[in-house]
């Protein structure tokens, strides 16, 4: 069985549609922090299993917490702003089905004010789909990540998931800005160096990769501005190391 986790707070924009591609699941894991807008509401039409947990300690906590909920086998870890395309729903099941691995790579296809960027996309394929038993996620402020048993066979999906990272401009301004922040709290934590200069390269090179040698800028505009927003991020996450919040 298939056991598909997912964490939220006030995604009442984003929340129906991804549930809406994931009812072939035998078990939908949701683990809310609180949302005061309509979001539980929208989950409880598809999954009675739901689950309130307000005392945030970060993504990787929270995504083990719904991860200790579920009882499937195998395990599709989502984002309440992400989905599944038919031909995406197809290869999961496939996967399972055939059982030549233990876990999957799935690439992540961005959207940015509806429309897919075609090369702005994450380069990365990162594990979202596994076997249950001997995994967890480190605990980790943000970009939580996953724990495997080094025995486990690892191959990749070839279709990705949807996201709909920034539904707007002042969207990415605010994602950013919190997630540069996250980011800047764990370096700080590890006694990880930074500087100005460190900061302003880091925008620079993290440009140069996403519009460039990612080739965003043949997504247009939308490329460019991804490319920017990205730069950013990698800019205040050095530079809020640098001018720490008092």
């Amino acid at each position: 069985m298939l056991s598909v986790i997912i964490i939220t707070k006030n995604e009442e924009r984003n929340i129906r549609r991804c549930l809406e591609s994931i009812r072939f699941a035998g078990e939908i894991i949701v683990v809310d922090s609180g949302s005061s807008d309509t979001t539980v509401a929208i989950a409880q039409e598809f999954t009675s299993k739901i689950f309130t947990m307000t005392d945030w300690q970060g993504y990787g906590v929270q995504k083990q917490r719904a991860l200790e909920k579920a009882t499937g086998n195998w395990v599709l870890n989502l984002d309440a702003d992400e989905s599944l395309s038919e031909a995406l729903q197809q290869d999961i099941q496939k996967a399972i089905e055939t059982n030549k691995a233990d876990a999957y790579r799935i690439p992540i296809q961005m959207f940015f004010y509806g429309k897919p960027l075609r090369y702005s996309s994450s380069p990365q394929r990162h594990i979202r789909l596994f076997k249950r038993a001997g995994v967890r996620y480190r605990d980790v402020i943000v970009h939580e990540n996953i724990e495997l048993p080094a025995t486990f066979r690892i191959a990749q999906l070839q279709h990705g998931i949807e996201h709909l990272s920034f539904r707007d401009v002042s969207h990415a301004l605010t994602k950013i800005n919190q997630y540069s922040s996250y980011s800047a709290k764990i370096r700080i934590e590890k006694n990880q160096s930074s500087s100005f200069l460190k900061s302003i390269a880091a925008g620079l090179w993290m440009f140069f990769r996403c519009y460039l040698l990612q080739r965003g800028f043949l997504d247009g505009q939308a490329g460019f501005l991804m490319a920017c927003f990205n730069a950013q991020g990698s800019f205040y996450k050095g530079i809020k190391q640098v001018y720490r919040d008092n």
